[in-house]
This record gives C-alpha cells, sequence and structure tokens, in this order.
C-alpha cells in the first residue's frame, strides 16, 4: 500500500497508463486499418496479441506483486518504475510505420516487427496498473482517468486542426489515411512525454510504508483482543472458493467489455459506418468523455441516495437507450451522434466506477490479496474481448458490422451484465468462509 499525502499523488502514478490506454483503445484500430492499411484481419490479430499479453500479464503481475517482499524502491514502487520504463521504450514504436520495412512487404512481417513492442506494451501497462485503491479513492480514481482521455482527444482534435495538410484535396483531408502519420505518431510522444513527467512526480513525492508490507506477510493478523478469534488472511487460493468472487468476475467482465468495446469501435464506427469527417474521432470520444466526468462527480451522492446496485443498474440502462437508437437511426448525423456520445459516456462511466466500487467491497479488509482479485477480473475481461477483437470486420464492405458492434453487442452484454446483478442483489457480496 502507498503512503500518500492524498489522492491526487497516488492516481498521478497512473496518469501515463491512463493516457497511452486511450490512444490504445480509441485510435489503435483506427490507425493499423486505415492509416497503415492493414486488413482487417491483421488488425485485429494486433488488438488480439495485445489482449491474450494483457490477459496473461495481469494476473501474474497481481500476484507477484503481492507476495513480493520489497524492491529498490518499495515493493509497489519497484513494480510501476518497471512498467512505466517498459511502456516508455515501447509505445513509441506502435503508433509508428514499421521501421524495417518497405511498400512490398507483407502485412505479416509487419505483425512480427509490432508483435514484440505491443507486449512489452502490455506488461508494463500490467505492472503500473493498480486499480486496487481503497474505496474512497475509487470516483476520485476515474475522473483523473477522465481527464487523462479529455487531454488525449483534445490534443488530437487540435492536431486534426492545425497539423492536417489543408493544400493537400478536401478528400484526403476530411478522411483519415496514411498522410495523417505524422499525427499518430506526434500525438504518442506528446502524451508519452506527459504521462513520464507525471510518473515522475508520482516517485518523488510518495513513499511506501514498510510496516504496512510487513503485515501483509502474515497469515494471521492479531485479532483487537485476547477473547476473539484471530481473523485468517486470504490468501489468492481462497478466493476461488467464494462464491462472490465469481460473481463479480462476470460483473466485471460485462462491465469492461462494454467500456472496451465501445472505446475501440467508436473511431472506426464514426470514419467507416457514418462517414463523418475525420476531427469527429476526437470530437466524439472528447464528449463521452465529458459527460463521464461530469457523471463521475454526481455519481458519489446518487450512490448514497439509491444505492450501488441501483446506481449500477441506472448506468446499464443509459448504454442499453444507446444501442437502441445507434441501431434504429440507421443513417445517424453529426448532430444526433452527439447526444448518443452523452449517452454512452455516461453509463460507461457510471457502471465502472460502481463495479470497482462492489470489488474493493467484496475485498473489504483483505487488501493483501487485492492485486490478485483485480487481476483476475481484468484476466477475464480480457478473455471475453478476444473473439471480438480476432475479427473486427466481417468482409471489407460491412461497413454496418461496427454499428452492430456498437448497438447489439454492448446492449446484449448490457442484459447480461443486468441479470447478474440481479443475482448480486438477491445474494450480496460478501465473503462466506471463516
Amino acid at each position: 500500500m502507498i503512503e500518500v499525502a492524498g489522492p491526487s499523488e497516488s492516481t498521478m502514478g497512473h496518469f501515463q497508463n491512463d493516457l497511452c490506454a486511450s490512444m490504445w483503445f480509441t485510435y489503435l484500430l483506427v490507425y493499423l486499418h486505415n492509416v497503415l492499411g492493414f486488413q482487417s484481419t491483421y488488425a485485429g490479430v494486433l488488438l488480439l496479441i495485445g489482449q491474450i499479453a494483457d490477459g496473461l500479464c495481469t494476473p501474474l503481475v497481481g500476484y507477484e506483486s503481492d507476495k513480493t517482499l520489497t524492491g529498490i524502491c518499495g515493493k509497489r514502487k519497484s513494480w510501476h518504475l518497471l512498467g512505466t520504463v517498459s511502456v516508455i521504450i515501447s509505445f513509441p514504436f506502435i503508433f509508428n510505420p514499421c521501421l524495417a520495412c518497405t511498400d512490398s512487404s507483407p502485412q505479416w512481417a509487419q505483425i512480427v516487427y509490432f508483435s514484440p513492442f505491443i507486449i512489452i506494451f502490455q506488461f508494463g501497462w500490467a505492472l503500473v496498473t493498480r486499480e486496487s485503491e481503497r474505496v474512497e479513492l475509487t470516483a476520485y480514481r476515474y475522473a483523473f482517468t477522465v481527464v487523462a482521455n479529455i487531454t488525449v482527444f483534445t490534443v488530437a482534435w487540435l492536431l486534426f486542426r492545425f497539423q492536417t495538410p489543408h493544400s493537400i484535396s478536401p478528400t484526403i483531408t476530411d478522411n483519415v489515411g496514411p498522410v495523417d502519420i505524422p499525427l499518430f505518431r506526434d500525438l504518442a510522444l506528446i502524451m508519452l512525454g506527459l504521462g513520464a513527467l507525471f510518473s515522475l512526480v508520482f516517485h518523488v513525492g510518495t513513499k511506501e510504508g514498510t510496516l504496512a508490507s510487513e503485515r501483509e506477510n502474515l497469515l494471521i493478523t492479531p485479532a483487537p483482543s485476547q477473547d476473539a478469534p484471530p481473523r485468517t488472511v486470504f490468501q489468492w487460493k481462497n478466493w476461488l472458493k467464494e462464491p462472490s468472487f465469481y460473481q463479480m468476475a462476470f460483473l466485471y467482465m460485462c462491465t469492461r467489455l462494454i467500456v472496451n468495446l465501445s472505446q475501440t469501435y467508436i473511431s472506426i464506427f464514426i470514419t467507416d459506418s457514418l462517414m463523418l469527417p475525420k476531427n469527429f474521432i476526437a470530437i466524439i470520444p472528447l464528449v463521452m468523455y465529458l459527460s463521464g466526468f461530469v457523471c463521475s462527480l454526481v455519481m458519489k451522492p446518487i450512490s448514497k441516495l439509491v444505492g450501488i446496485y441501483i446506481t449500477y443498474l441506472f448506468g446499464l440502462v443509459l448504454v442499453f437507450v444507446f444501442g437502441i437508437w445507434v441501431y434504429v437511426a440507421k443513417h445517424m448525423g453529426a448532430d444526433s451522434i452527439y447526444g448518443a456520445a452523452v449517452l454512452l459516456g455516461a453509463g460507461t462511466a457510471t457502471i465502472l466506477v460502481m463495479s470497482l466500487s462492489m470489488t474493493a467491497t467484496l475485498i473489504g479488509d483483505q487488501t493483501q490479496s487485492g492485486a490478485f482479485v483485480y487481476g483476475s477480473m481484468s484476466f477475464t475481461d480480457k478473455v471475453a474481448n478476444v473473439p471480438h477483437f480476432s475479427r473486427p470486420s466481417c468482409c471489407p464492405d460491412c461497413v454496418w458490422f461496427y454499428r452492430d458492434v456498437m448497438a447489439v453487442v454492448t446492449g446484449g452484454v448490457a442484459i447480461a451484465a443486468a441479470i447478474c446483478l440481479f443475482t448480486i442483489m438477491t445474494w450480496p457480496i460478501r465473503i462466506r468462509r471463516n
């Protein structure tokens, strides 16, 4: 557990991760497919490699960081530093064309080139990601994540506005293509530099408590009184015997599916299905996260008033209404997409924060194995994402495939999440074994 003066210092350690994650989910597919000219299958393979690498690294890193005794600058901070370095040395190469390739190089060769950088990036991503903060930091943590996304999309809009070569034909100006290679490269470098600055502030301005680390190594913690029985501290294998662990794993998987799929496909849905100008791939995600930011500010008092479960259900309703709107309005224009983006942004923000709060409730005071729990939750969503990312489009002419992903898939997952939520409301989240 990293001891800090306030929640702002803790969230600074995540800022680089949030910036890079925003670019990865929102722009990688459109960058590979529209800018570099990758076939849909090959673009999906690279996304799939990233998901598999992240899915394998996240629980392993969570388990190792829970049991590691010390490090160069403390247990958690040592892992964080290694992850930061891994991201810095790999991320610039992902949003840059293959340096060793020519115009005649086959696309499978470029997959071989990009794969190691993606794996290293996902490894560093898993090391830096520390979602297992205490409950009171969850809403603050998400608000800071939204700020990172807003930063990415604002800078992207500025680059689209001022860096696009206006001397070229209007067709190229209004559509994402190879001419935008310098734009995405500069965006990646700007975000990486800004994130590295915040990581430096995090490492300089925080210290890691040694007493907490020593207590985490105990299998039995002292009881408050001599008459009370000792409290058993959970190890990773104890969680596998808890029904609530699997309930939350499924709910978190559904939540992340909705968030990740909508964020990954929104840009290519805008460019390939709605045929809107390319500056909309910065404007619409910005609208989504602005609405999510506003929602994150008001959801805490609302959840106290009506409860976490009802608040989560309200977020699902917003996502479901978005899916119906997108599916019915087959020719959605520039005006309609703004309203849909507000619904999606508010809905995904609500369900994400509430699912993290429910997971923190499940963990309770068993923080010594919290990283394993969050890593396992993350692993489930990576596995569930595999079928969707392995084949991001059915054929070159199926432009409405992306609409179906945004509407049908997210709406269907929202229904599955609602069913799981009702089981949790019937059998509340708690540790049932003593």
